[in-house]
């Protein structure tokens, strides 16, 4: 009697500390934060947390698929797009466990055909941390006119247009710089050692931890079990086909059981069939590298002085995000298909309420000081740029002052004072106009969620320079396409990069902006201009020579 009731005790209090992992206000903050973002009769989310190597909260809501009503469960697969880059990495470490590849080896062993221009050695470590300056298909077919998620684009025609580069974007090793083509090359890779097909693979890998329903794509018309579909909302929820059939970067379709129970797996260190080494490693940085900032499909970042691993990944409306705390030992995985909630934030809240924190006020200002000296609309007008190269311009259209973004709608600004406006629809998103010490007009941007950034008035005197020496056609061998430039008026000119035309301003001698492009020139001894270097976001320096 006496050892059933020990027993029984013992039960309880087993049952009392897994219950205590949430307070019931713990939950109920977790509920809110879920479903604060999914409507009636929408599309949603599926959300879990673990911690210490145990579930402790799962939250589904909104729906899968709308035409047929229903709703997303267990059973619900979200295509988890770039944070399938940690599973691509760690089939790679597989691989050099076993002896068959090193992370050493340059990927020309496995691909001779690529880059025989460049000298220095492209290594598959390079490619696992983002630093081999391999250009991104994505944006170099956005050069050619594609939209790509439109196509039925697949490895065969990432490596096709890969070995038709000449250049990178930088010398290997140097710098991090995010590109898809790097996880393109590595499933690649590993379906060369590994003799059959990287979703077969990958597959075998996903069977031995646990995670049945967890596969990357190579034939969407292949997708299996009930997809939660993908949902834009502009007035009413509209969905879409996908097509797409690249693999390795992502393309990744799952469920949250078995995103948990991978979470479960490196949590514990504990598989079948993996060593606790690979685990660990999985979840590190990459040794005898300069990158500090991502490791094997993820990236290393603080929070609220909180150290912690993640990876976002966004396709469509399909977003995910899974966070790893390391003090507190938990992790937050987040899947949507729904264009209205935005996973890392969200994330960031789940974590707020495991590690007690409030909401704390941003610890840079997020309003400016003091109202400054007025300025007309007239005063302000111009495009602006960070020394990053992000871009604003102010124009004013029927007597309104509008803000203008690449890849953004056009948004109008109301004065709120003398220098200060805001966002018509977002008060929170202040533009401050001062001038700087040289007296050229500044920007100055603030909002809540991220430090204020500063952006200066490209004013350049460009009287001698002879505008329609730009004229003319260029071709870039790499992508195929051409670049044809033809001088409008004053310093605005007609660009045409492949199949798409855009308006683009000379705003220095030996530069000029089209859209989210940036193309830079040098004139020779004899004052001609030869070629163009063409750059974007995750490529740079594509070479157009004239015809």
């Amino acid at each position: 009697m006496k050892s059933n009731m020990i027993f029984i005790a013992f039960l309880v209090a087993s049952m009392l500390t897994f219950g205590q992992e949430l307070t019931n206000e713990q939950r109920s903050q977790l509920d809110k934060i879920v479903t604060q973002d999914v409507p009636k009769d929408a599309p949603g989310a599926a959300v879990g947390i673990v911690k210490n190597g145990k579930i402790i909260y799962t939250k589904y809501a909104g729906y899968a698929n709308l035409e047929d009503s229903l709703k997303i469960d267990k059973n619900s697969r979200f295509n988890i797009a770039s944070n399938g880059k940690q599973f691509t990495a760690f089939a790679i470490l597989t691989l050099a466990e076993k002896g068959k590849l090193s992370l050493e080896d340059d990927i020309r062993k496995y691909f001779p055909n690529l880059y025989k221009n460049i000298q220095q050695p492209i290594k598959i470590k390079h490619l696992l941390n983002h630093s081999s300056g391999i250009r991104e298909v994505y944006r170099l077919w956005s050069l050619q006119g594609f939209t790509w998620w439109k196509q039925q684009f697949s490895n065969a025609d990432a490596m096709k247009l890969l070995q038709k580069q000449e250049d990178l974007n930088f010398t290997p090793g140097s710098k991090h710089l995010y590109s898809n083509s790097n996880y393109i090359l590595l499933a690649e890779i590993v379906e060369k050692v590994a003799g059959i097909s990287f979703v077969t693979y990958t597959n075998q890998m996903f069977q031995k931890l646990g995670m049945p329903n967890t596969s990357f794509v190579d034939d969407y018309t292949n997708i299996k079990g009930q997809i939660a579909k993908p949902y834009f909302n502009f007035e009413t929820w509209s969905t879409y086909d996908w097509t797409c059939n690249i693999h390795g970067d992502g393309n990744l379709f799952t469920t949250l059981e078995d995103q948990l129970q991978w979470e479960k797996t490196i949590q514990t260190l504990e598989s079948n069939h993996f060593s606790k080494e690979i685990l660990a490693k999985s979840q590190q940085l990459i040794p005898n590298t300069n990158i500090d900032s991502y490791g094997y499909g993820l990236e290393f970042d603080e929070y609220k002085n909180e150290k912690y691993r993640y990876h976002a990944g966004a396709t469509g409306a399909w977003k995910a995000i899974t966070a790893r705390f390391d003090d507190e030992n938990f992790s937050v995985v987040t899947m949507i298909n729904t264009g209205k909630i935005v996973p890392m934030m969200q994330a960031m809240q789940l974590a707020d309420v495991l590690l007690g924190k409030k909401e704390e006020k941003a610890d840079f200002p997020i309003v400016p000081a003091s109202v400054g000296a007025k300025v007309s609309t007239r005063d302000i007008l111009g495009l602006y740029r960070t020394d990053g190269g992000y871009t604003m311009e102010f124009e004013e259209r029927n007597g309104k002052l509008y803000m203008i973004r690449s890849g953004r709608n056009d948004i109008e600004l109301l004065r709120e004072a003398d220098n200060i406006f805001h966002q018509w629809n977002d008060k929170a998103f202040k533009q401050e106009f001062t001038k700087n010490s040289d007296g050229v007009m500044q920007i100055t941007a603030y909002y809540p969620t991220v430090p204020p950034f500063t952006l200066t008035r490209i004013e350049s005197d460009l009287s001698q320079f002879d505008v329609t020496s730009l004229n003319g056609s260029f071709q870039n061998s790499e992508t195929d396409t051409s670049l044809t430039i033809k001088h409008e008026e004053d310093n605005t000119y007609k660009i045409t990069i492949g199949k798409r035309q855009m308006e683009g301003l000379l705003i220095y001698e030996n530069e000029l902006l089209a859209n989210n492009y940036n193309l830079s020139f040098e004139k020779d001894e004899e004052g001609n201009i030869n070629e163009i270097l063409v750059s974007a976001d995750r490529i740079k320096n594509v070479r157009y020579k004239r015809k």
